[in-house]
């Protein structure tokens, strides 16, 4: 009989259900009395009522997309790395279709590395259209960090396939951009487009600082990404900047 299938069995199938099978498969086995398929049942239905509230929840990000979407190509627009010692600050540009089903996108500082690496990859995929754009060290030492993440702003909406309509960015204003732009307080946070900006930005620029680590060891980028850890301020009182060191940023170090 299919309810006195081995418990086991149903835990594979439940493992292998995507989202849209776990009502069938809820209603399929929630009269079995046994305990271990009680429990597999419960699982389904808290796995479906998080995959609704992440629904839900995406559809709020979807807030500002939608109040500007009769402009057309709506673009978010994110930094990551205005902070750190050393490496670059890299700007992110999306543009997602009006219909994006993505779930989990947020505020990259929110999600794990595992997460965004997912995210990076259906985002790069699903996406009418995405730019990257960084200034380096010495840039950011010549114009100073607002300046250089502006430039890398402008670089990234420069490097997008589609001309965006109106930008939706992460707080800023960019300067020398004739696109209409909608500055947001905590976009990452609000907006789906800046989400995914921001998700692009942080593993582009992680994946820079790693490939920095390998050839720079004594330095411990791809621990720390640059970012002024303990760690890092000795590394460099003990070996000196290294030629991916922001001069502007260290000044401190060195009192």
């Amino acid at each position: 009989m299919e309810g006195q299938k081995k418990i086991s069995a149903v835990k594979e199938e439940l493992q292998a259900a995507e989202e849209t099978m776990l009502p069938s498969f809820i209603s399929k086995y929630e009269k079995d009395k046994r305990a271990g398929i009680q429990n597999l049942v419960q699982q389904a239905k808290r796995k479906l009522e998080r995959l609704e509230k992440e629904r839900a929840r995406m559809e709020t990000l979807k807030q500002y997309e939608r109040q500007y979407g009769d402009a057309g190509f709506v673009c978010g627009i994110d930094e990551a790395g205005r902070g750190p010692l050393a490496g670059p600050v890299v700007a992110g540009a999306v543009i997602l279709p009006k219909d994006c089903g993505i779930l989990g996108i947020n505020d990259s500082k929110q999600l794990s590395r595992k997460k965004r690496e997912e995210l990076y990859d259906i985002i790069m995929e699903e996406a009418i259209a995405a730019g990257i754009g960084m200034a380096s060290p010495q840039r950011i030492d010549e114009i100073n960090i607002l300046q250089a993440t502006y430039e890398a702003m402008r670089q990234a909406i420069q490097n997008l396939s589609v001309v965006p309509d109106i930008l939706l960015n992460d707080a800023v204003f960019i300067p020398e951009v004739e696109i209409p732009q909608v500055p947001i307080v905590k976009g990452d946070g609000k907006s789906i487009s800046i989400g995914a900006a921001s998700i692009l930005a942080k593993v582009t620029r992680d994946r820079l600082m790693e490939e920095y680590g390998s050839i720079m060891p004594e330095y411990g980028f791809a621990k720390h990404k640059g970012y002024g850890t303990k760690e890092h301020v000795e590394a460099i009182r003990a070996y000196g900047p290294s030629p991916i060191h922001r001069q502007s940023f260290l000044k401190n170090i060195f009192i």
